[in-house]
């Protein structure tokens, strides 16, 4: 996928017998989707113009254009659909990032131990948590806090991570692979 794309949203399947398909939606408002122009697949060689019909507590009800039955609107369920980074808004608070930019980062404590790679953002209720995964070894949920991530290095593709005291610190890449001999 081209670093220039951020995924909008996901189909989950198919809504009726017309073709209309349901979206579970990775924006903070989920009409928005809609909005952004034209989205397409990871590839970014197929096309989808979508027009939001409706709302459902997962996410939001849509038409493709040209997906007039049911048939082929499960055809593209799993579909992830992206729009280009040109579309969307620019972040207006500088504590605001795109999940898509935090993904891949490296984290490390704030000694520069390397604790491995930012592998996912999830919300649970409660607000975001990084998913950390070391190189070797298993990975660990951390909250995405100013206390616990006091520095966002998007320049040099780095966070750092002030280490909560009960996590063990045998966790990062280095100690992984120590043990693992």
């Amino acid at each position: 996928m081209a670093e220039n794309r951020v995924l909008l949203a996901a189909i989950t399947g198919a809504h009726g017998v017309s073709g209309r398909v349901r979206l579970k939606t990775f924006t903070e408002e989920p009409r928005s989707v809609g909005s952004y122009g034209p989205l397409s697949d990871e590839s970014g060689e197929r096309r989808f113009e979508i027009r939001i019909t409706g709302s459902t507590k997962d996410g939001v009800i849509a038409e493709i254009e040209g997906v007039r039955k049911r048939e082929a609107a499960e055809a593209l369920k799993g579909t992830g659909l992206y729009a280009e980074r040109s579309a969307l808004p620019e972040l207006e608070a500088e504590e605001d990032f795109y999940h898509a930019d935090l993904i891949g980062l490296t984290a490390e404590t704030t000694e520069g131990q390397r604790l491995g790679t930012v592998r996912a953002i999830y919300d649970f209720g409660a607000g975001d948590v990084l998913d950390v995964k070391p190189s070797k070894g298993k990975g660990y949920l951390l909250p995405f806090t100013r206390e616990v991530v006091p520095v966002v290095d998007l320049e040099n593709g780095r966070l750092q991570i002030v280490l909560p005291d009960e996590m063990d610190v045998m966790d990062s890449e280095e100690e992984a692979e120590e043990h693992s001999e």
